[in-house]
């Protein structure tokens, strides 16, 4: 009866060295899957260092093409309308292209807050081109046609999504209303209110597609601003034609008065 304890515990230590292998296997098992996680996040997290830095540059350079669209006049306009566009053709080659570099594959989606902003801004700066050369709006296909261009032969090429392409839209609006001051103050008063006409169908459309919007609390900003340069746009045109060219030097003051339409002034 004495053996009886000394055999178990014999036992015991036979099965206890059995689970040593098993437990270290499931531990070894455990970090090798969650250091495929961790590989897998520190190069997302570069893919997105290197995704801003190539937005910056697509934002600043398209910026510099809206700036440059602003120079035209009746007298320039075919020269720097010309600029502009092969400014724009070099943005795109020379910045979108990394951007479309970067983000290809099919987890392009997760990093779009990285890069929606400079989206934006190139689809400002081809649409204010395009307007400015035939008065016609850019569509998105036309935009993607051509970023279709720059990417290799993958499964997921990076294409420009509606939200973002309709953002740069309403940003477009604000560029169009300073246009079209512009060419009040020179005396284009017909080509200011085609501008008006082309701003206010922007503004009717994308008040039909806010509310339908899955994420649209940066649209219902936009829509507030877009309203205001509608307004602009509109009161500088009637009262080019009710006060004449008397107007005309009240257009570098930021004192805008809608009085005439029964309106109270945005900042009262």
């Amino acid at each position: 009866m004495a053996a009886k304890p000394h055999r178990l515990h014999q036992i015991a230590s036979v099965l206890s060295s059995a689970k040593k292998p098993r437990m270290m296997s499931t531990n070894s098992s455990m970090k090798e899957e969650f250091a495929k996680h961790a590989d897998y996040l520190n190069q997302l997290n570069d893919k997105r260092e290197r995704v801003v830095k190539a937005s910056r540059d697509v934002t600043m350079n398209s910026k510099k093409v809206i700036f440059q669209v602003h120079r035209a006049n009746k007298d320039n306009r075919e020269e720097v309308l010309s600029k502009a566009e092969k400014d724009l053709a070099a943005v795109t080659d020379q910045f979108m292209s990394r951007l479309v570099k970067e983000l290809k594959g099919n987890d392009f989606w997760k990093l779009r807050r990285a890069y929606t902003f400079a989206v934006q801004e190139y689809v400002e700066a081809a649409t204010f081109c395009r307007f400015c050369r035939n008065g016609s709006l850019l569509d998105l296909k036309e935009i993607n046609d051509t970023i279709l261009q720059l990417s290799d032969q993958c499964d997921e090429p990076l294409q420009i999504n509606a939200l973002d392409y309709l953002l740069g839209l309403a940003d477009l609006t604000g560029e169009l209303m300073r246009l079209a001051i512009g060419r009040i103050s020179e005396g284009e008063v017909e080509y200011a209110e085609k501008i008006c006409r082309f701003v206010q169908d922007i503004y009717r459309e994308l008040t039909l597609l806010a509310p339908i919007m899955d994420d649209n609390a940066d649209m219902k900003k936009k829509m507030e601003t877009m309203l205001q340069s509608v307004m602009k746009i509109e009161n500088a045109c009637f009262s080019v034609h009710v006060r004449g060219s008397e107007y005309i030097p009240l257009l570098g003051t930021n004192d805008v008065d809608y009085s005439f339409m029964g309106l109270p002034d945005f900042d009262s």
